[in-house]
């Protein structure tokens, strides 16, 4: 017998504060929710981060833009017109913190898709003009950058390496798997990286580093997240050798990463995006799919998998539960290597969307809500909460999984960092259609509502169909072109 459907409560009719928080007590979580905004310089939002500086600066307020790809470089790994104009509208968003700007690869072959920036040398002076754009638009805007803070996302897509084309995996991994494999076409151990391998991926992370110092960057993040390679090493618990088995081992990477850094020299600043916890792969339930219809999501079968060593924070015997005591010890080693920023996320796009960035609308390779997002929204905003608690200070903490909020994205985040929850706000893909959404907030406590981002996914559904990625339904640069009514024919096809 089929289950009744999931009824899902929009945020946007939930039309005060008071009716948010009713609605967040009747689904049994814990998402505090400020009645009023404070504007100005009052506001819990504008303050600066004082307990450590980054790149010599203090960051001016309280929010950040997370790593935002577009997948429309070239074909060379070089910024383009579309490029830019995102970064330049990260430089009017008024975050102080610009927290990657993007998912750079650090060598051809470790990127997710044919378009995605690379990081090499000789390629210094191109990416100093998208930090030049940035910085220009918020001076125009602001008046001054002295307390903005600049950084570039380092990555390797291991299992996620597209680089030739859209449509073809041409995965590098740490270890098989017994449930992503299959979906991510690993036919052969030959395709697992070797220890020589790994060392030659970290020589090419030092040299991206010293890259992005000539380039004008105040950091670089050292990307351990969302199923990417680094953070696969990270679940490496099966594999032999230098570089799986043991937690020394399977962080092991990031320390010699961190050590070749400061050996060469490179004095740069840096800061670790980290998947602090983990599940099994979801996938659409099929009694409740139908052509042109996805289901809501239900774990893959793992029974047979069990104990499930195959991840990172996440419970061995019951893997659709999270596990923190490796996170915990993963930060005390950040915090031992001098890394100064921790961006929390949380599982992968890829294979358990609604864990990393709750939506009410579904990419077209994921599945419908089961249960109302905002049970994910508030165990990020909970593990954050336990990780800044536990932290030294010297460490700054950025929360994630804020764009589902909408109207109450404000209100919450205020809540959180007068609270002490979180150092700063993260900010997604609100970002694409509203950049400026708590500059408003904070400076009128007014937004925009026609320009909240809606979490329809489109932004996701459009890489994942070979388009570039935007804020179709939002932004009217991306309603403009072509790839928009290719966009909307892909949807009505998949049942998104």
């Amino acid at each position: 017998m089929k289950k009744d459907p999931f009824k899902l409560t929009r945020i946007a009719t939930l039309k005060t504060p008071e009716a948010f928080r009713e609605h967040v007590r009747s689904i049994g979580v814990d998402i505090p929710c400020d009645q009023e905004l404070v504007v100005g310089q009052d506001s819990p939002l504008r303050q600066p981060v004082s307990q450590v500086s980054v790149g010599g600066k203090r960051i001016g307020n309280r929010w950040a833009i997370h790593p935002m790809e577009g997948w429309d470089g070239t074909t060379d790994g070089l910024p383009t017109d579309e490029v830019r104009r995102r970064w330049e509208r990260f430089g009017l968003s008024g975050a102080k913190l610009i927290y990657g700007g993007e998912a750079m690869a650090i060598r051809p072959d470790g990127r997710a898709n044919p378009n995605q920036l690379i990081i090499q040398p000789g390629r210094e002076g191109h990416l100093r003009q998208l930090v030049q754009t940035l910085t220009q638009a918020h001076e125009s805007k602001f008046g001054h950058s002295e307390d903005l803070v600049v950084g570039f996302q380092l990555t390797h897509s291991g299992r996620f390496c597209r680089p030739h084309e859209k449509s073809r995996w041409e995965s590098r991994i740490a270890y098989r798997h017994p449930l992503l494999d299959t979906k991510f076409q690993v036919t052969s151990d030959a395709q697992i990286l070797s220890d020589e391998e790994v060392g030659e991926l970290i020589v090419a992370y030092i040299q991206a580093a010293q890259v992005a110092r000539e380039a004008g960057a105040d950091f670089v993040d050292l990307k351990h997240c969302h199923g990417y390679l680094l953070h696969e090493f990270l679940g490496a618990h099966t594999r032999p050798g230098r570089y799986g088995g043991s937690f020394e081992n399977r962080t092991r990477i990031l320390r010699e990463i961190v050590e070749g850094i400061r050996a060469s020299g490179n004095d740069i600043d840096l800061g670790v995006r980290l998947s602090a916890f983990d599940m099994v792969p979801f996938r659409p339930d099929p009694d409740q799919s139908s052509p042109g219809k996805l289901g809501p999501g239900i774990p893959e079968a793992h029974e047979h998998c069990l104990p499930y060593r195959y991840g990172f924070g996440v419970d061995q015997e019951d893997p659709v539960k999270i596990d923190l005591n490796e996170t915990f010890r993963f930060v005390d080693v950040c915090v031992e290597l001098g890394i100064k920023l921790i961006n929390i996320s949380a599982g992968s796009p890829y294979y358990n969307p609604h864990i990393q960035r709750p939506a009410a609308y579904p990419p077209s390779d994921g599945y419908q809500p089961a249960h109302d997002p905002l049970i994910d929204v508030a165990r990020q905003i909970q593990v954050v909460r336990q990780l800044r608690a536990r932290a030294s200070q010297e460490v700054i903490f950025i929360g994630t999984a804020y764009s589902y909020l909408q109207e109450y994205l404000p209100h919450v985040a205020q809540h959180n960092v007068r609270e002490g929850w979180t150092d700063m706000v993260g900010l997604g893909r609100v970002t694409l259609s509203y950049p400026g959404i708590l500059d408003d907030a904070t400076t009128t406590g007014q937004l925009t509502p026609r320009m909240i981002c809606r979490t329809f996914s489109d932004c996701t559904t459009a890489p994942r169909n070979g388009l570039i990625s935007g804020c179709y339904p939002l932004d009217d640069h991306y309603k403009a072109k072509p790839e928009f009514d290719q966009l909307k024919q892909i949807k009505r096809q998949v049942g998104a």
